[in-house]
């Protein structure tokens, strides 16, 4: 959404935020350092080994790494954050199905995926984010503090994390602490808040009416605004036979 948004126009001010710290760090580090990550980067693939059994030593390796330095995240020096971003980056390529997924620890648990030729980021693919994110204010903060930002010339996506269509939906979550339905409550109030002071806002969410048509959580919770009901293609699912199209919503003011 957002490199769409700047490919397209432009801003007198641009924030992004997430709670999740490593995906801000990743792209804050893209944004200033972007030889080094793509060098830190390559070294990880060539250290890849080109059969699947011999990966696995590999990608463990890596993502054992990864985890050690989970609760170091300050006190990292800036090379320490371009390979932190890297393996990221790595990671996000290698384990199973492009998720990512932290335990109540924090530490990234995600099995290696099957890939045979995985597809790393180029130099030149880097290069055009850290373009796109000249002048984009990077923020690791929840999604109240935006209303530090709005005012009525102002444009708000929220993509938060999707209310579970059922117990194993969990798999999915990025957080080690969970957004639950009070969570949910919580962002429509910001969201209504917005609305008041005459922001132009979009939302996207899970449609609970999937597997339980009398499931009105967020026609309730979003009263009074424009709740579009979408086809979205769901890939992240253990079983082929599982994955196909589904609604999702999307709520404007």
């Amino acid at each position: 959404m957002l490199f769409r948004l700047l490919e397209r126009y432009t801003f007198e001010e641009v924030h992004i935020s997430d709670l999740n710290p490593e995906l801000t760090l990743c792209y804050r580090m893209i944004q200033s350092e972007p030889s080094g990550v793509f060098d830190s980067l390559q070294s990880l693939i060539e250290s890849y080994p080109k059969e699947h059994e011999d990966r696995k030593e590999v990608f463990y390796g890596i993502r054992r790494e990864w985890n050690t330095q989970v609760s170091n995240l300050q006190s990292l020096d800036l090379n320490q954050k371009t390979l932190r971003a890297a393996q990221t980056l790595f990671l996000n390529k290698t384990c199973f199905n492009g998720l990512f997924r932290l335990n109540k620890k924090g530490e990234f648990n995600v099995p290696i995926g099957g890939y045979v030729n995985p597809s790393f980021q180029t130099m030149e693919e880097l290069l055009e984010v850290q373009e796109a994110l000249q002048g984009v204010s990077i923020h690791t903060t929840s999604f109240e503090k935006c209303l530090e930002w709005a005012n009525d010339s102002t444009l708000v996506y929220f993509d938060p994390p999707y209310r579970p269509l059922s117990e194993t939906s969990h798999f999915v979550s990025y957080s080690k602490g969970d957004f639950d339905d009070d969570d949910q409550r919580a962002l429509a109030e910001v969201f209504r808040e917005l609305d008041g002071i005459g922001a132009r806002l979009i939302l996207s969410n899970s449609d609970p009416k999937n597997t339980n048509p009398d499931d009105d959580f967020f026609d309730d919770l979003y009263s009074g605004f424009n709740i579009e009901r979408v086809m979205a293609r769901r890939a992240i699912n253990s079983s082929p036979t599982k994955r196909g199209e589904i609604t999702e919503i999307i709520v404007t003011n």
